[in-house]
């Protein structure tokens, strides 16, 4: 499969230059902001974020905010520019959805 929109790079931006997306559903506590952090600090940073071009969050926000906690500077991200508004509203809930627990 041919894939002509898939990124070619991860790129790391400042922390500073991503914006959290104003009307993000998914909440992450103080507890498993934690658990995250916790788990970057033993395996690494495994996942990527997904930002669009004008530094809004498209996905991963709990990482960005693990990331904070234990002071890194940057983080390492795909940029979704191909999308639109209506595109990454609908990016966000199918990957919302995948990490859902299965039936």
């Amino acid at each position: 499969m041919d894939l002509t929109f898939a990124p070619r790079q991860i790129e790391f931006w400042p922390i500073e230059r991503l914006r959290p997306y104003a009307r993000n559903a998914k909440m992450h506590g103080s507890d498993q902001v934690a658990r995250i952090a916790a788990s970057m600090a033993c395996f690494g940073w495994t996942v990527r974020c997904m930002v669009g071009d004008d530094g809004e969050l498209i996905a991963d926000h709990g990482r960005v905010l693990a990331a904070t906690e234990l002071g890194l500077a940057e983080v390492p991200l795909i940029r979704l520019g191909h999308l639109d508004q209506a595109e990454r509203w609908a990016y966000r809930i199918a990957d919302n959805k995948l990490t859902e627990p299965g039936d």
